[in-house]
């Protein structure tokens, strides 16, 4: 498997790790789609360093994160070590959403009478 066929396999794996909020707002996205993956990072020995964002100081989610995201890497072949990192909760936006993730809580805003 190439480089980047393994780093978009590596963001899928992410993305099926639900955040909380998302589901807990009527929307649930994936860590990738929800903008929460600043980076992955792999090198030729198959080392991956997963760098988070928060969406806030105070999520109390981040230890959860690093677990499901470690165990589901190193599931992955070539994959041998996994590192998870996450910033401190003060630069995420809903900007960093995907695409399809903004049109999906637009919907769901909507929905419930929420301008947006």
């Amino acid at each position: 498997m190439g480089r980047e066929a393994l780093v978009a396999e590596i963001r899928r794996e992410l993305d099926t790790i639900g955040d909380p909020c998302s589901v807990a707002n009527g929307t649930p996205m994936g860590l990738d789609e929800m903008g929460l993956v600043e980076d992955v990072e792999l090198d030729r020995d198959g080392n991956v360093a997963v760098r988070l964002r928060l969406t806030s100081p105070t999520c109390m989610m981040v230890g959860y994160f690093g677990v499901e995201a470690k165990k589901r890497i190193q599931k992955i072949p070539c994959v041998r070590a996994v590192e998870v990192t996450a910033d401190l909760g003060v630069d995420w936006t809903p900007d960093l959403m995907s695409a399809a993730a903004k049109e999906r809580r637009t919907a769901a805003l909507r929905a419930r009478g929420i301008p947006t």
